[in-house]
């Protein structure tokens, strides 16, 4: 899918959206406010990149819009449906089929192979045995890791570990990516090779993709941007609206 396209696309649908989304930690009756109202619209079809600094409420922003934590006020809407009310099995089958993650950690099921890591979401979401290993070996093919489908995760590096997470997180041909700091615990190379594939399944699959990061290269690939700081949104700017200067990101302060 080109830029043109998918710009035309992204107009026409609003897939997530926050409406004065809140999140109050209580501890020891202390309260911390990680975010402060938050209202935000993200596309069908775009890559976003939530960029912020440590503590600024951006891994809670993240948490919130992948369902995988509940606001204390506010509402978060999947494809305009309030996550808040629904149960606890139909936010499962939500997040099973509409969301893919991607995490810093990788998370890899360690006594598993390479295939049966992006195979188990198939069999939770009901997927035939033959269906499943089929797809998952297409899915292994994509990120270069077909040969390896009978590894498990001692015996890869931690880019190949990473693509076997890629893998995964597209089990059950999810409309939404999101990825918790993808490249963080790559060396350069291997971060932009991952970076190569979020391009592709996003340019010719159309998966929307949401990645927390601080890695300045996303710049290359994203639609948008999103700043957060002290738990609200700081800034909101097309990539064509931000300047690079020596690392750093005009507007992220």
């Amino acid at each position: 899918m080109g830029q043109e396209a998918r710009e035309s696309q992204s107009l026409e649908r609003v897939i997530i959206r926050t409406v004065n989304l809140r999140k109050v930690y209580t501890q020891k009756k202390v309260e911390t406010i990680a975010l402060a109202g938050v209202d935000s619209e993200i596309y069908q079809g775009e890559f976003l990149s939530i960029m912020g600094p440590s503590g600024s409420g951006k891994s809670t922003f993240f948490n919130m819009i992948g369902g995988l934590d509940s606001p204390t006020s506010g509402r978060v809407m999947i494809d305009e449906v309030d996550v808040a009310q629904l149960t606890a099995i139909e936010l499962a089958f939500l997040r099973c089929r509409k969301i893919g993650y991607i995490f810093q950690q990788y998370n890899l099921i360690q006594y598993m192979t390479a295939l049966e890591n992006v195979t188990t979401p198939m069999t939770f979401a009901g997927l035939a045995p033959d269906e499943a290993r089929n797809r998952g070996m297409e899915l292994l093919e994509l990120v270069g890791l077909g040969e390896r489908w009978a590894h498990r995760p001692i015996e890869m590096s931690g880019g190949q570990q990473q693509r076997v997470a890629i893998a995964r997180s597209m089990a059950n041909l999810p409309s939404v990516l999101l990825c918790d700091e993808p490249t963080a615990n790559l060396d350069f190379q291997t971060g932009q090779e991952i970076l190569d594939i979020l391009k592709g399944l996003n340019q010719e699959r159309g998966v929307t993709i949401i990645c927390a990061t601080h890695d300045h290269r996303m710049l290359d690939i994203c639609d948008r941007l999103i700043w957060i700081r002290d738990g609200s949104i700081d800034r909101i700017a097309r990539r064509d609206e931000v300047e690079i200067n020596l690392g750093s990101v005009g507007g992220e302060g």
